[in-house]
């Protein structure tokens, strides 16, 4: 007698809805931060930190590197002594911590909120995964459906973002999108505990069992000889003047830390049985497409959040007057390479003052003494009000400190221009009040902006004096750079995904499938022809000397989508189903440390300058890891077929 096939039970566990927004919120609270992350840093006149795009790169890099090398750990936590809800519930609450701190300007909260990100999302990011497949037995034919649920909150969340985090810039600051983020994820940890009980089944008890890669052994072979490496690579960088005027010691440091795991992992793959060798050995070139791909990917961040924010046409006058906060106000760096036809400033609304003066007004920081001097030449006609007193427009606020509490350093960007940071020392400093400056133009008072003589000079070159002036207190309405680089590759992935998977299961119907390492192979070329997008957009702006189009930009992204639809999701199949069942955990690890070593790569070429040269040499380096892959398609399609991938 046959056994009748077990019923399908109908929708979904309860808790894939709990799971769905915690990762939603979470994911929204992430990419509100990392698209306005190195805008933040090396801003100069929206109250940002004011470093050189080099120093943001290495920042970014080193935290980017990071928030994707601590999932390895987290994971191995949550399994060996705390469970996942728990886990999970540690990184929310870590990471809602972390976005607070960056709400705080102020740079031993800025690198303590990196920080906790970092570990935060170290905890939360693998277990919340690993809790939807607990949801579903093995062989439950809902378990596809139920992910791609999941992974659909992810790109929601990313899409919202970066429509979050313009309006709050614009209107408040960059302190404040920092801390909404930190509000969103503690939404997202509410929403976990109000689901507690009924995640019970989704959770795991933590156990170790024989032939287990303990955290000792991690923290031995892997961690240990990382740090120590990685610590005397800085020192050695430092030492070697080419190493510190090129790549600079951080990213030195971190490239020799990374020697000992990589040998490491080169040392499992020779001293692998017969049976398990083939699998682990065509892992290797898994692992180096992964780590090229996202190098790439996350210049979003960096590199190409540049070219958004000075070598891209912004304008956006299109914007609804009833949606006034998605415009920013064009401020003088706009105009340096804007076309002669774009309609500047009246030049009563600039004022002109001290370099010093200039960089204290773009953090939004102003000495007593500047106020002072302001004050004390009457015949220039600027007000300064107090913010809270009636008719002050507090557009341009700026908080005053005592000057010996006022630090300005200058140094010179990857361009050779001189960037000057200003930061409150000691960090604790009371403010002695907050000013706003205006002017009398036509009859009525409007809001001015402070400029050094250059960058007055730079807003009216080759602009004639007759040539039509905006009306003063206008301001050219401009599309926030993070909603170039942040919303189209989430709503990309969401309107391209339908159309990849019936591509591929078109190819398949008519007897011709694509392997998956294949797939890798032509998201890799896919991914090459991206970044020749951008190289052509660079060179129709002359690298920097006219704006671009920002249709360059969403049609790089549309490209870059459908590599990463290629080749991202192949990855990490591909490493749960080539390693030993033994190694799983470890294996993935290594997927996690080639993302992280190409974030930190990502990092360093977000500090160079964003040229055709630059994009052109990118481009090549793509090209050679995928030809390294066609050369390697026999050897991986071999594996994949050994092991029934």
């Amino acid at each position: 007698m046959t056994k009748a096939p077990a019923e399908v039970p109908k929708g979904h566990p309860r808790g894939l809805k709990a799971l769905f927004f915690t990762e939603m919120w979470e994911r929204l609270g992430f990419y509100l931060m990392l698209g306005i992350l190195f805008l933040y840093i090396i801003d100069t006149e929206r109250g940002g930190l004011g470093f050189t795009t080099a120093v943001a790169g290495e920042i970014y890099g080193t935290y980017m590197a990071f928030v994707y090398f601590t999932p390895f750990i987290g994971g191995m936590i949550a399994d060996r002594l705390l469970g996942y809800r728990r886990s999970v519930l540690i990184g929310g609450l870590l990471l809602a911590a972390g976005y607070f701190a960056l709400g705080i300007r102020s740079m031993p909260t800025f690198y303590a909120g990196l920080a906790l990100l970092c570990f935060g999302n170290g905890f939360f990011k693998p277990n919340i995964s690993a809790m939807v497949g607990n949801l579903y037995a093995p062989d439950d034919p809902r378990r596809d459906a139920g992910f791609n649920i999941f992974y659909m909150g992810i790109n929601i969340g990313a899409t919202i973002s970066a429509l979050l985090a313009a309006p709050l810039r614009n209107l408040w600051s960059f302190n404040m999108a920092f801390t909404a983020a930190g509000v969103g994820m503690l939404i997202g940890v509410a929403v976990l505990l109000y689901s507690w009980k009924g995640l019970e089944k989704a959770d795991r008890k933590p156990v170790t069992t024989e032939g287990d890669f303990g955290l000792k052994q991690v923290f031995l072979t892997i961690l240990l000889p990382a740090a120590i490496f990685g610590v005397g690579g800085y020192f050695v960088g430092q030492a070697i003047p080419f190493v510190a005027n090129s790549i600079g010691p951080v990213t030195f440091g971190f490239i020799i830390g990374m020697l000992p795991i990589m040998a490491y992992f080169g040392h499992i793959v020779r001293s692998a049985g017969p049976e398990e060798k083939p699998g682990l050995a065509a892992l290797i070139p898994v692992y180096i497409a992964g780590g090229a791909f996202f190098m790439v990917l996350h210049l979003s961040g960096g590199l190409i959040t540049v070219f958004a924010e000075h070598n891209t046409d912004r304008q956006a006058e299109w914007i609804p007057t009833s949606t006034e906060f998605y415009a920013q106000k064009a401020m003088p760096s706009y105009y340096h390479n804007a076309s002669p036809d774009l309609e500047r400033p009246d030049e009563r609304t600039l004022f002109i003052v001290p370099d010093r003066t200039e960089s204290m007004f773009g953090a939004r920081i102003l000495s007593e003494s500047a106020v002072g001097e302001i004050r004390g030449d009457t015949a220039n006609g600027i007000e300064v009000g107090n913010v809270g007193d009636d008719g002050v427009d507090a557009l341009f606020a700026c908080t005053v400190y005592p000057d010996a509490n006022v630090n300005l350093t200058t140094s010179k960007d990857a361009h050779g221009v001189m960037t000057t940071s200003v930061k409150i020392d000691p960090e604790k400093t009371e403010s002695t009040g907050n000013v706003a400056l205006s002017r009398s133009i036509d009859g009525r008072d409007v809001p001015v902006v402070m400029v050094g003589q250059e960058t007055f000079d730079s807003v009216y070159h080759d602009v004639s004096a007759d040539a039509p002036r905006l009306a003063p207190g206008k301001f050219v309405r401009l599309l926030n750079a993070e909603l170039l680089t942040g919303f189209w590759n989430p709503f990309f992935v969401v309107i391209c995904t339908p159309l990849v998977v019936w591509f591929f299961a078109w190819r398949s119907k008519r007897g011709k499938p694509i392997s998956t390492a294949r797939k890798i192979f032509l998201g890799m070329v896919i991914t090459t022809v991206s970044v020749l997008i951008m190289a052509l957009a660079s060179k129709l702006g002359g690298d920097g000397a006219s704006k671009t189009s920002m249709n360059w930009l969403i049609m790089y992204y549309l490209i870059i989508t459908f590599g990463e639809l290629c080749l991202s999701p192949m990855g990490l199949s591909l490493v749960t189903k080539l390693a030993p069942k033994r190694l799983v955990g470890l294996m993935m690890g290594g997927w996690f440390l080639s993302t992280a070593i190409g974030n930190k790569m990502s990092g360093f070429i977000s500090g160079l300058e964003p040229s055709t040269m630059m994009f052109v040499l990118l481009a090549i380096a793509i090209l050679g890891v995928a030809g390294f892959i066609f050369v390697m398609l026999p050897r991986l399609d071999k594996a994949i077929k050994k092991y029934g991938a």
